[in-house]
């Protein structure tokens, strides 16, 4: 069988601009979003020294709806910003001037407009509803897609090729059946089987936190029962029980960051647990095709045992189909996470992905004043890095064909 050349990929991946452009593009913006997820998630110390909220959620409710600090801003928002500049730069301003800063504030001339804009907060990419950098919450959630797409996609490509590998070297009746379950699993909806195992993991959440409330609630009215009865309607001693439930059992609230982590895990599980269908049928294909190949003849009669066929004989020559798919896979990946998170059943405000904060900015379009850049922003990184991901996915797909390969 002839296998692609290395050379050749690289050579397709120089010679298609497209491909190149793709490349450079999910390379920066790899590391703008993924590098940088450990500062964006961190939290920045209070004044008074205590950690505050993480960065991509710290915000100004009054410098909410902010535009981009390149774009012209309305006398509505200017008026906003102006209120924001800080009290030292406006006494320095006004007394520049000669006047006083409540007039600099309320009918500032053109030259006063010029140094209070200078003091304005810098939002690069305009401010949420609440104040928030859109520009950090636009490099969490690339953070948090990216890392969903890629995650999902690998989980994916491991499920399928082993599946795959399974019933084409197995043959016979284990064949049958596992094609039969792929079968079965095609025909259900996809989106429906992703949204119910998004949702059951919140369902598992809740029903976690109603346990522990159950056992809680149990044990304060055991104590009440073995009290005297005129105790058991003291309002103060069963106050007591409660708190001394509380201690011995907890809140029995799930902390925030471990809900978060639920529900990552279980959209992740969610989207790579449903998208392998495919690649486990081609590799079935590539595997019926090579089992009976001489090299895996050769192989079977010197003693080699299934593993080792499989690693070092049938994988090397499955590494095509494998790597054109996962390039395929990742921007479907992250598409249905970004779909998900749109609908509400996928990342889950604050924590920001591009899907969600297509959402919230599809709200901000109205006749009145549309705040644009709420929108176009989220939609235009996710709409680049898909239309990335498959112009490299096209050129390794031709640079992987090995009927290309030999003209």
């Amino acid at each position: 069988m002839t296998e692609a050349r290395p050379s050749r990929i690289s050579h397709l991946l120089r010679a298609s601009r497209p491909a190149l452009a793709g490349l450079a593009f999910l390379l920066l913006i790899s590391i703008a979003c993924i590098v940088t997820l450990p500062w964006t998630t961190g939290r920045a110390a209070t004044a008074s020294g205590e950690p505050g909220l993480p960065r991509y959620n710290q915000g100004r409710p009054d410098a909410g709806r902010l535009p981009p600090s390149w774009w012209p801003a309305t006398d509505s928002q200017q008026a906003r910003a102006n209120s924001l500049v800080p009290t030292e730069a406006l006494a320095d301003i006004a007394r520049a001037s000669g006047r006083t800063r409540q007039q600099v504030l309320e009918a500032p001339t053109a030259a006063e407009q010029r140094q209070l804009r200078q003091h304005w907060p810098a939002y690069w990419l305009g401010s949420d509803n609440l104040g928030r950098s859109l520009f950090l919450r636009c490099l969490t959630g690339g953070g948090i897609s990216l890392g969903v797409g890629f995650s999902a996609a690998l989980l994916s490509v491991i499920i399928g090729t082993l599946y795959g590998a399974i019933a084409g070297y197995a043959g016979g009746r284990i064949d049958a059946i596992l094609m039969r379950i792929v079968d079965v699993l095609y025909a259900l909806p996809y989106v429906l089987l992703v949204v119910l195992i998004a949702v059951a993991a919140d369902a598992v959440a809740d029903r976690i936190v109603m346990a522990r409330a159950a056992r809680r609630e149990a044990f304060v009215q055991q104590q009440v029962q073995s009290w005297p009865e005129p105790e058991r309607a003291d309002p103060a001693r069963i106050e007591e029980a409660r708190r001394a439930a509380t201690e011995r059992f907890g809140s029995g609230e799930i902390p925030q960051s471990t809900r978060t982590t639920i529900n990552i895990t279980a959209l992740l599980i969610a989207i790579g647990g449903v998208s392998w269908l495919t690649l486990a049928r081609v590799i079935r294909g590539q595997v019926l095709s090579l089992k009976n190949q001489p090299f895996i003849e050769a192989a079977r009669a010197i003693g080699a045992t299934r593993g080792r066929i499989f690693l070092r004989h049938l994988l090397p020559n499955l590494i095509g189909p494998i790597v054109v798919y996962t390039t395929l896979t990742v921007p479907q990946a992250i598409l249905q996470e970004s779909f998900l998170s749109f609908l509400g059943i996928g990342i889950k405000p604050p924590l920001p992905s591009w899907g969600n904060l297509a959402a919230e900015g599809l709200g901000e379009l109205n006749p009145y004043q549309s705040n644009w850049w709420l929108l176009l922003f989220p939609c235009l990184l996710l709409g680049l890095t898909l239309l990335a991901l498959n112009f490299v996915g096209e050129a390794l797909r031709e640079g992987l064909d090995p009927k290309r390969a030999q003209g």
